[in-house]
């Protein structure tokens, strides 16, 4: 477990046996058909959307228990998101998936609120994991470089 991000943040966390619920935000189209196709047999896709401002209004329309945030959009970056959620008291992990790969982001990112952190070259291996885990209010981090 990388020690910048704690399993102390304040998250929705459930031991509920029923799957996690998810909500998915980039702006590719392709990546968010690429994660839902990896979380889709052991989560619910409650929504899928494709910027930031789409990504606060339905995660407070949802109620999703895990986000699942690009770093990189237009407009408002996937950290912005994160900070933005926190603000409004909304509960749910967030797990980034990303292309940077740099340990800058990950400290970014624990800052903003993340429990996870998925670099999408890694998509199929942890993005899983990374879910199950933020969760249960536990962190998981990819291995970089």
């Amino acid at each position: 477990m990388n020690a910048l991000l704690r399993p102390d943040l304040h998250v929705s966390t459930t031991t509920s046996s029923q799957p996690a619920r998810v909500l998915l935000v980039d702006d590719s189209d392709a990546m968010l058909a690429r994660a839902s196709a990896v979380l889709s047999r052991n989560c619910v896709i409650v929504g899928a959307v494709k910027d930031g401002t789409a990504a606060i209004d339905a995660a407070k329309a949802l109620r999703p228990d895990v986000i699942v945030l690009d770093i990189s959009m237009p407009g408002m970056t996937g950290l912005e998101v994160a900070a933005n959620l926190r603000d409004a008291g909304l509960t749910a992990a967030v797990v980034f998936l990303t292309v940077h790969d740099d340990e800058e982001f990950v400290v970014a990112a624990r800052q903003a609120g993340a429990t996870g952190y998925v670099v999408k070259l890694r998509l199929v291996s942890d993005l899983n994991v990374a879910v199950q885990e933020a969760r249960a209010g536990r962190s998981f981090v990819s291995t970089l470089h």
